[in-house]
């Protein structure tokens, strides 16, 4: 049995949630698009293993966040000798533009192109797994530039959960779990006027537990 890695890495592009995905050259499912990743070595853990073939296949060094996202071990899910996939959920800032190879894209989540054996269900686990933690820990830096306003973070959120956040509702959440802070500098205001932009930083930077109920629920009636 073999065992490899592969990741959901996800950004907000272009004001949308988006993953990476490299187009296969060789069969089995030739031209259909892949998460990247590979065989597991004997000598490597997987988080090891998963930060290195990011590193060396698509060029992607600065993740802010990565995490065990789940196992996949349905024996079909490739075609013939059996291999177990451990993924992760990899996010990378939206201030960052990772240099990639002529095969790897970027892709919206909710229009994703024919994909390779299961990565379109490994890929809409990442997206479930970003959004649920986005409600109840303050995961939201590692989608953030290191400083931002709050109308910024708040088409962060909106691209990631799927519907529209209200930004004084984000601003009132996010100040009484304590994981914003004021950098005390502006931005200039927008062609309307008024007052210039507050900027703001997350607190912390390594991943906290910050509410233990789910805040961020969509409207009625509306779709993820």
């Amino acid at each position: 049995m073999g065992h490899e890695v592969l990741a959901g890495v996800l950004q907000i592009r272009d004001g949308r949630l988006q993953v990476l995905l490299w187009q296969r050259a060789r069969e089995p499912h030739l031209h259909r698009w892949s998460l990247p990743g590979g065989r597991l070595a004997a000598t490597e853990d997987v988080e090891t293993s998963i930060r290195r073939q990011l590193a060396e296949k698509v060029d992607v060094h600065k993740l802010t966040h990565v995490e065990q996202l789940a196992v996949f071990s349905d024996p079909d899910r490739v075609p013939g000798h059996r291999v177990v996939a451990t993924a992760f959920l990899g996010l990378v800032p939206s201030d960052t533009d990772p240099e990639v190879p002529a095969d790897t894209r970027w892709h919206a989540v909710d229009e994703l192109p024919e994909t390779a054996f299961d990565h379109h269900r490994i890929v809409l686990a990442a997206r479930e797994r970003l959004r649920a933690k986005l409600s109840y820990t303050n995961i939201g830096f590692a989608l953030a530039p290191a400083e931002f306003t709050i109308s910024e973070l708040r088409r962060l959120y909106s691209a990631a959960l799927g519907y529209q956040v209200a930004a004084t509702n984000l601003q009132r959440v996010l100040a009484r779990r304590g994981v914003l802070q004021p950098t005390g500098r502006t931005v200039p205001a927008g062609p309307a006027g008024g007052r210039p932009p507050a900027l703001f930083r997350f607190t912390s930077r390594d991943l906290q537990v910050t509410d233990p109920f789910a805040v961020f629920r969509p409207p009625s009636g509306s779709v993820g």
